[in-house]
């Protein structure tokens, strides 16, 4: 793989909550492929088929089965890995879920951060962490417009306050013990868009929802076909959490900035503007790659859910210099053919994850992207 990131995670003790998750699988895959030496936490491999699984990686990296809920063995794990930059994307991830179980979700989305946090305030090395939130932790007044960083934390559901509670908790710490000259540690806050990407198994998700109902030969069940989304391909916000921890770990800097860039606050990770599509649209996309029908089931039943939600990436392009790398149409291709090419044609998953990463890759440098140069 090309020299990326200006070579921060080559060599480098990288710690990832939720690992064995979707998100956290693609991640531990692209930072072995640089050079990385990962310590995996995570209270659990879930049923079923999931992206850790299909691409083997539980041997290529110190797994460990722990809860962030669970402060003493979380501080330990992390001090025994002695990390150069510790990456927080374990959670409680599901709208719907959360409904049903709301007070585990609190526990898992904001008491799991805070316990990250203290036990990166008593770390007593140089470390760069990126915790990740949500494009959901937003108070959504269901506005065309995408939400900035400075706009109002909030949430209508369990999980979208859960979101919105995790990143209050991750600025006062950061103004109470992060700041100072005298700290080793520098965090920051990363808050995606609706990612997808091949390997999400995950229930109650539209893409996961398409391939079950093609694998089966039956018509996709849409619950809202109108609601917007920021869709965006998993790389493309990985991308922007390891560009954060790059710069916030100070091995690098912004090409062509003279002095190293504060970076320590939240940055939304999002697709250009006209990525944010309805649920038909992506639905429709996916089916010009995998043939197959859709029907409307009538609704969501008794939850809310959210109709638009967009994410503003003003601040990530002129501050960090990142910008999405792919369109839309070669997102849901890429993510399309990771799952009917793996299904159906036999080749090997983590060989298609390698493509896909490595076609990214070269999506971002030709378009001389900040992190490729």
């Amino acid at each position: 793989m090309p020299r990326v990131f200006s070579g921060a995670y080559e060599g480098a003790s990288v710690f990832v909550t939720g690992h064995t998750g979707f998100k956290g699988s693609w991640l531990c895959e692209w930072l072995l492929a640089m050079g990385a030496t990962v310590t995996g936490y995570s209270d659990k491999i879930a049923d079923g088929p999931t992206m850790f699984a299909a691409i083997g990686l539980e041997p290529r990296i110190n797994h460990v089965l722990g809860d962030v809920r669970d402060p003493e063995a979380l501080i330990a794990s992390i001090d025994a890995a002695r990390p150069d930059y510790v990456f927080h994307l374990a959670a409680q991830p599901l709208v719907r879920l959360s409904y049903e179980e709301p007070a585990q979700t609190f526990a898992t989305n904001v008491m799991g951060t805070i316990n990250v946090l203290e036990a990166l305030r008593i770390l007593d090395r140089p470390t760069a962490c990126v915790l990740v939130t949500s494009d959901k932790c937003y108070e959504n007044r269901e506005v065309l417009s995408g939400y900035r960083e400075d706009d109002p934390m909030g949430g209508y559901d369990p999980y979208s306050a859960s979101k919105g509670a995790a990143e209050i908790a991750i600025h006062a710490y950061r103004r109470s013990f992060f700041m100072s000259a005298s700290s080793p540690v520098r965090i920051g806050s990363g808050r995606a868009g609706n990612v997808i990407g091949g390997g999400d198994w995950s229930s109650d998700r539209i893409v996961p929802d398409c391939v079950r109902s093609l694998l089966a030969g039956k018509p996709i069940s849409v619950r809202n076909p109108l609601a917007t989304r920021p869709w965006q391909h998993v790389l493309e916000s990985l991308s922007g959490y390891l560009w954060l921890g790059a710069l916030l770990g100070g091995r690098c800097q912004m090409p062509r900035v003279a002095a190293p860039i504060d970076a320590s606050e939240g940055f939304n990770f999002g697709p250009w503007p006209n990525a944010n599509r309805s649920v038909e649209e992506l639905v429709n996309k996916i089916l010009t790659h995998w043939p197959g029908d859709w029907d409307h089931n009538g609704g969501s039943g008794s939850y809310h859910e959210a109709a638009l939600l967009g994410l503003a990436v003003d601040r990530a392009y002129h501050k960090l210099g990142w910008t999405p790398a792919l369109t839309f149409p070669e997102a849901v291709e890429r993510t399309t053919a990771w799952y009917r090419d793996t299904a159906t044609k036999g080749i090997d998953a983590r060989k298609q994850t390698i493509a896909d990463l490595a076609f990214y890759v070269e999506a971002a440098r030709q378009q001389q992207i900040a992190w490729t140069v």
